[in-house]
């Protein structure tokens, strides 16, 4: 084996890395079960109420928001770590400036 492939093999980085890429791909998968719930409920809000409930927009655009960042982690988009070893921040207003 070449020495380069082997001393990739034993960074300990990359399997780190690989760890927390397989932990925030079962996180992503809870999150997208938690917003289709969210999209029946709007529908359903929606057509009882007529109106979309205001709180179940934000907390799925914070959801959503929350999901780019996992993907932009486990593709290598990104080096951040997305909620829990970073803060919290999708807010509206972090949404729309991306």
């Amino acid at each position: 084996m070449n020495d380069q492939i082997k001393d990739n093999i034993q960074n300990t980085s990359t399997w780190k890395r690989v760890l927390f890429i397989v932990i925030f791909w079962l996180i992503f998968n809870l999150v997208e079960l938690v917003i289709a719930v969210l999209v029946l409920f709007q529908v359903l809000a929606l057509l009882f109420s007529g109106e979309r409930n205001q709180r179940v927009l934000d907390l799925s655009a914070q959801l959503s928001r929350y999901a780019y960042r996992i993907l932009q982690y486990v593709t290598f988009n990104s080096d951040e770590r997305p909620f829990p070893f970073s803060d919290w921040d999708y807010d509206r207003s972090t949404i729309d400036s991306d």
